[in-house]
């Protein structure tokens, strides 16, 4: 909801406001799991607990958020960021995957943020789901219409985004606020009745239960893994608010809000209280039931909100690094960058998490799809940590190891144990994030071939220029400005733009857009120029993996740097490939060839893309075979 780039800088001033913003759109996930981590745990376990595996369930809880969430996000991955951007796509393109070749470590990354795609999907259906149960107990004769309730209010949150949040994204913060001290108090309220529950702060008891357990023990661990299912938020949306605020909103709200809560809850267990039913509404009294029902329903609508605003940002991520279609990215607010609308992604998102609501139709199901994605995304972070601290911090193998050993160990644990239930609906993310995974590198191939193959037919500017003057073509007046992929030579627009019109500008400009492995990028570097020819100006143009590139205003900023070309009589060219397939056998595979031929004639046009004027854009068509 901030501007990315405004909240790269966090006085000590503006940290209370900005940690309050980073309750809205940060830990809205882990801050809504205690309404099914805790009953999903003791309905896996055994149908009876009694005090060992209640304190037993407790202390994986606690230690896991810990573990996880603490000491290896906000301590440890907080840390490891891209000019201010977290995230394990900013991390992959913090370990130079654009300056070496480096495919496992860009294979990690990208299935690691295809993974997330399955998480935007599942976290709302779980979410409201869960929240709406409450009704179950408040009115059961209203049980029968949980299910429809939470489709309509999914299908009305995915159909306002195109509006976007800026008018009632300020309410967030303040509602999540009362949400986590709502939580804790409830949480002190179930400890002041059974404060022995505190025991479970001792490891030993967590331990102890899960290597006595057997199978079933393992079993639980999928369960306790729900409870840190938001973590990764923490370290996806660092660019929003900076490390600071999010640090001081965990420490200071929400760990222990989620600590209380979770005790609470198993303190009313070891009580006596039946587990059948959602265990947090039986630490509400009955007569705040009903407006704790409606809180929870808002929570979890603002946490499914920051899931789908985050889909948003990767998204445009990837794009700008180079893995995704160009897609239409709607600006829904000028008071941040991070507004955005991205239309095929939010409808994809809603008709997958409609489908889940329905397909389930309860939290308790939906909890078996649930976490096989995130231990997978999380496992592959902790990989990539490893290599961050061997090259980034220049730690010894030795240490580097033992760190990120513990992580692997602890994720890798997770993850075994939620692939018990890739039967049970843990396939749904898998597939989803499998597709996207493949249209990213399919993309990223075909576009790798489409610039390989332009590159072949270069001519150089001297020898171009000199043609011009020997066939003696006319040179009308104004400016022509080609956007090119090539380094170096003529683009080849332009030599097709001569073809065809026998005739070229009198002063000309090109432009090549490198995205690099940064979010932003200073303006004093934004671009070099230099006179290839006389009235023949190139110009590489570089923005950050954060940034929307702006062809005009790089064009008015070139005239300060000593460009000479007139910059008020301006044509755009731009070429419009349709992508063939070789004769020669030496191309892509025939089925990628086809994929990205249709991404390609489906992607946002080139001239939107660079914010060219639509009035002043010769768009010249071409064939490129692949």
């Amino acid at each position: 909801m901030t501007s990315a780039g405004t909240s790269r800088q966090s006085p000590q001033g503006r940290l209370p406001a900005l940690g309050l913003s980073a309750l809205g759109i940060v830990f809205g996930d882990i801050g809504t799991s205690p309404l099914y981590t805790f009953k999903t745990i003791l309905s896996t376990a055994e149908k009876s607990p009694n005090s060992a595996v209640v304190l037993g369930a407790l202390s994986l809880v606690l230690w896991t958020l810990f573990i996880i969430t603490t000491v290896k996000y906000v301590l440890f991955a907080m840390r490891v960021d891209n000019d201010g951007e977290g995230g394990i796509l900013a991390l992959m393109a913090l370990l130079g995957v654009k300056k070496q070749h480096r495919p496992t470590i860009v294979a990690v990354g990208l299935f690691g943020a295809a993974l997330i795609y399955g998480d935007g999907a599942i976290t709302p259906a779980i979410s409201v789901l869960s929240a709406l149960e409450g009704l179950e107990m408040a009115a059961p004769a209203l049980q029968p219409y949980v299910v429809p309730a939470a489709a309509i209010i999914l299908f009305l949150l995915f159909a306002v985004q195109s509006q976007g949040t800026a008018k009632i994204g300020h309410l967030f913060g303040p509602v999540m606020l009362v949400w986590f001290v709502g939580m804790a108090i409830l949480g002190l309220v179930g400890i002041a009745r059974h404060p022995g529950v505190l025991a479970a702060l001792n490891p030993s008891y967590g331990l102890s239960y899960l290597f006595s357990s057997g199978a079933t023990g393992f079993l639980v661990l999928g369960a306790v893994f729900l409870c840190v299912t938001g973590a990764e938020a923490l370290y996806a949306d660092m660019g929003h608010f900076g490390a600071g605020p999010i640090k001081a909103a965990w420490f200071a709200i929400v760990f222990p809000s989620l600590i209380l809560n979770y005790a609470g809850q198993a303190a009313l267990v070891l009580e006596g209280a039946p587990t059948d039913g959602n265990i947090f509404y039986r630490l509400c009294p009955d007569a705040l039931l009903l407006p704790l029902i409606i809180l929870a329903t808002v929570a979890t609508i603002i946490a499914s909100q920051s899931i789908i605003t985050g889909a948003f940002s990767m998204t445009r991520q990837a794009i700008q690094l180079g893995w995704l279609p160009r897609l239409q990215i709607k600006q829904t607010s000028p008071e941040g960058y991070g507004q955005i609308y991205v239309g095929g992604v939010n409808w994809l998102l809603m008709i997958v998490t409609l489908g889940l609501t329905i397909g389930f139709a309860k939290s308790d199901n939906l909890a078996s799809a649930y976490g096989i994605a995130v231990s997978l995304t999380m496992l592959m972070t902790s990989a990539l940590l490893f290599i961050a601290m061997r090259e980034i911090w220049r730690w010894s193998i030795v240490t580097a190891g033992l760190v990120a050993s513990c992580f692997l160990t602890v994720d890798g644990a997770f993850f075994l144990a939620n692939l018990t239930k890739v039967a049970e609906g843990g396939y749904v993310p898998l597939i989803l994030a499998v597709s996207v995974y493949g249209v990213m590198w399919i993309w990223h191939r075909g576009a790798a071939a489409v610039s390989a193959r332009l590159r072949e037919a270069l001519i150089p500017v001297p020898q171009f220029m000199a043609e011009i003057a020997e066939r003696s073509l006319p040179r009308v007046p104004g400016t022509a400005v080609f956007l090119t992929r090539t380094e170096h030579g003529t683009p080849p627009v332009m030599v097709w733009h001569v073809k065809h019109n026998r005739a070229l500008h009198e002063q000309l400009f090109v432009v090549r857009v490198e995205i690099l492995s940064v979010p932003w990028v200073d303006p004093s570097n934004r671009v070099t120029l230099e006179e290839v020819a006389h009235n023949f100006w190139r110009a590489e143009a570089r923005f950050g993996f954060m940034e929307r590139p702006h062809i005009p205003e790089l064009l008015a900023r070139s005239k300060s740097l000593g460009c000479t070309v007139d910059i008020d009589d301006v044509t755009y060219y731009v070429g419009h490939e349709t992508v063939i397939r070789r004769e020669d056998g030496m191309g892509l595979p025939g089925w990628q060839e086809r994929l990205f031929a249709t991404m390609e004639r489906n992607a946002q046009h080139v001239s939107d893309f660079f914010s060219l004027p639509n009035d002043q854009v010769v768009e010249i068509g071409r064939q490129v075979a692949i």
